[in-house]
């Protein structure tokens, strides 16, 4: 580009975060992650970018799709451009801390890149944040995630938070169970994450019956159990809709003010959870604000391990956030002494310090933004 004003343009869903909201959304995201800290979450912090077979092993394949390739000019091998961070901490916690004490609790934040936007997050680029508990199975691990997950996002400031669970497991147990081959059991997936009803209405029998359950048993936690619990469901999925059943039981108990609904048809986004998942949205905002639920991972002697977590979406959580405070800063004239400086940081003021004698402080001050003053060693509004 030879136009100057054309290299303020950016490829489609990347955008520039400017003052304040870039400052903004850091503390943000350091609440996040002193909220992870405070219930014994340490940090990792893995980098942007790693060799493609890596990011693909084990679950990582089904976010193909979504991943920028670049070849490394050293190695020659082909490497990727993270699109999600859960695949990378996992990575961490099969390697590097094989061996540390499991339940293993890990927490980051940073951001991640993907070829294509969706139809509800546009950008290409956003941050994420989120835990991981790994080497449990226990029903409390669940329960932990979850309660962090609601507790991080009210600590920051998201209002009136709500958590949809679901059973990506269920609809596969169903299908199994009436040896529905895998074409006709992905498309009554695809059906049921959908809400087509006119799909599954060509679908006969007890198989057709329980996928419509599904689908109409969707809602509040309580009475979306009732009805699946009135299903007539085969073995497996009945143990399925048990596990759940327990699991809210256990979060009315430890969370009755935490707003639960069930949706026992979504799968799309949680197609390598291997148990519980959920989505987390606050009211009145566009979108989910996280995802989350259990998985396994695969270590390197080719066993599995339990796992689960949830990652946070930085851009999503903002907007159900108020608007970034302009930022307060305080005007220091020309030739104010230095340990005055100093005092002015100590009590927490933001100095710009003039550079060259000014014949109008004040005017300077507005002109730069500011909202104090330094007059006669006093603090004064500018306003």
């Amino acid at each position: 580009m030879t136009d100057y004003s054309e290299r303020a343009l950016l490829p489609e869903g990347f955008h520039d975060t400017l003052a304040p909201d870039a400052e903004y959304e850091a503390s943000v995201r350091a609440r996040l992650l002193a909220r992870f800290a405070a219930f014994g979450y340490d940090r990792v912090a893995p980098p942007l970018v790693e060799f493609e077979e890596s990011l693909l092993a084990g679950a990582g394949h089904k976010l193909a799709r979504r991943m920028f390739r670049v070849m490394d000019p050293t190695t020659q091998r082909m490497m990727g451009l993270r699109s999600d961070m859960t695949i990378q901490v996992a990575r961490i916690a099969a390697t590097r801390l094989a061996a540390d004490p499991r339940p293993l609790r890990l927490c980051y934040a940073g951001q991640v890149l993907r070829v294509q936007g969706g139809q509800l997050r546009t950008e290409r680029e956003f941050g994420q944040a989120g835990i991981e508990l790994i080497g449990s199975e226990s029903l409390e691990a669940d329960v932990e995630v979850l309660l962090l997950a609601s507790e991080a996002l009210k600590a920051v400031g998201v209002p009136a938070v709500s958590i949809d669970l679901t059973v990506p497991t269920l609809a596969p147990a169903i299908a199994e169970a009436f040896g529905l081959d895998a074409a006709d059991a992905e498309a009554l997936r695809a059906a049921l994450n959908n809400k087509d009803i006119g799909r599954l209405e060509a679908v006969d029998g007890v198989a057709g019956d329980l996928f419509r359950g599904l689908l109409t048993a969707a809602g509040p936690a309580d009475e979306a159990l009732v009805a699946l619990q009135g299903l007539q469901l085969p073995d497996a999925a009945r143990t399925i809709v048990d596990d759940l059943a327990a699991l809210v039981e256990r979060l009315a108990e430890v969370a009755p003010d935490q707003t639960f609904t069930i949706d026992p048809g979504e799968f799309r986004g949680f197609e390598y959870k291997t148990g519980i998942g959920f989505t987390l949205f606050a009211d009145n905002v566009r979108g989910e604000l996280g995802r989350g639920g259990r998985y396994e991972i695969e270590r390197a002697d080719g066993s599995r391990e339990p796992a689960t977590g949830f990652t946070l979406y930085i851009d999503s959580l903002l907007r159900a956030l108020p608007a970034a405070s302009p930022i307060e800063k305080l005007y220091v004239p020309w030739g104010t002494r230095p340990e005055a400086i100093a005092s002015l940081h100590e009590r927490g003021w933001r100095t710009v310090r003039a550079l060259e004698p000014i014949d109008d402080d004040r005017a300077e001050a507005i002109r730069l933004g500011c909202s104090h003053i330094l007059q006669n060693d006093k603090v004064v509004a500018l306003a």
